[in-house]
């Protein structure tokens, strides 16, 4: 697979190294805004650059694209990467609007290309390991899923694109909670209402957020509740999920999350309580899981986990708890 990457930025620079380690995937150029941004990353990968992302949709050597710029360029360069024959991973969220996440579902299909959304969480070591015990049954019927996931910013942040709403669709639950509403997604299914509050509290960023509080419920009863936030001053990952057997969790991604820990724990109302538990020590290879992941799909012409449908819904539902937080009532969905 002969692979451009579009956008040189943080995400470019995470997941260039990774094709490195695939013998069947070159990466071939990358691209951005500028030529002395493509050519530093270029340089370090021995490929080519080049500026813009026109140059590399409209390549007929390339069988791929990484889409890693900034939201509100994703639809453009995914509808003409797809449209020109190639496959799509696209960085989350998967557009800015869900309007044009609709549309690239739609070019997918009509072109049968495979497309993926940056849904990196998923392959984490830590979200395999509690998706197995929980279809192996270990837990039963999920009851709630429960999430924190917080950063403290940086100085500076007000001045980035991510605070920029001309560039993004929303705050914090768009830039880093969209992760958590769609691990509660892959294990409780589609949702029916939400409410949610979102709030500005310090940094200078409205009218997006620097906290979102939201509540999904399925038509089940089964809750969802996320909490993301720009003013957790110490990095904290937590996802719960309890069952009537009992429940999973993954605390910490590694990094400056923590060690990456998953957790198992049964219901039961005599014993003393214990819990198994697994350490993932090391490097971040979520990355490297998620490409896999993705070249497999592709070579076996089925969706990938983490889908463009995937991807479309999680939008979906990001906007739904915007709209939940500004009518300042349950929505149904």
């Amino acid at each position: 697979m002969r692979v451009g990457i579009i956008g040189a930025g943080l995400q470019g620079r995470r997941r260039a190294p990774v094709l490195a380690e695939f013998p069947n995937t070159e990466l071939v150029v990358v691209s951005a805004a500028t030529l002395e941004s493509a050519k530093r990353l270029a340089d370090r990968m021995r490929c080519e650059a080049a500026q813009g992302w026109e140059p590399v949709v409209e390549r007929q050597d390339l069988d791929a694209v990484i889409v890693c710029t900034p939201p509100h360029l994703h639809a453009r360069i995914s509808i003409a990467a797809m449209r020109s024959g190639k496959h799509v991973l696209c960085e989350k969220p998967l557009t800015k609007m869900v309007e044009e996440a609709e549309e690239l579902v739609r070019v997918a299909r009509e072109t049968g290309q495979t497309l993926k959304c940056g849904f990196n969480h998923r392959h984490h070591p830590g979200f395999q390991q509690i998706r197995k015990w929980f279809d192996a049954g270990r837990i039963g019927e999920p009851i709630f899923v429960r999430c924190r996931y917080g950063i403290g910013g940086r100085l500076g942040y007000e001045k980035e694109w991510r605070a920029n709403p001309e560039i993004v669709g929303g705050g914090q639950l768009m830039e880093q909670g969209i992760h958590a509403v769609d691990l509660a997604r892959w294990f409780l299914g589609g949702f029916s209402q939400v409410t949610a509050f979102v709030e500005t509290r310090f940094w200078g960023v409205e009218p997006l957020e620097d906290n979102a509080f939201a509540l999904y419920r399925t038509a089940g009863g089964a809750v969802a509740s996320i909490h993301s936030s720009l003013t957790q001053w110490k990095n904290l990952f937590s996802f719960e999920l309890y069952g009537r057997d009992g429940y999973v969790a993954v605390e910490g991604l590694g990094g400056g999350y923590g060690t990456e820990r998953a957790i198992f724990g049964r219901r039961d109302f005599t014993a003393p309580f214990g819990e198994e538990v697994v350490e993932f020590r090391g490097e971040d290879r979520s990355w490297r899981e998620e490409w896999k992941e993705f070249v497999a799909a592709v070579s076996e012409r089925r969706e990938p986990l983490g889908s463009g449908q995937d991807g479309l819904e999680a939008l979906r539902l990001v906007y739904a708890a915007y709209e939940a937080a500004r009518k300042r009532h349950t929505i149904d969905l």
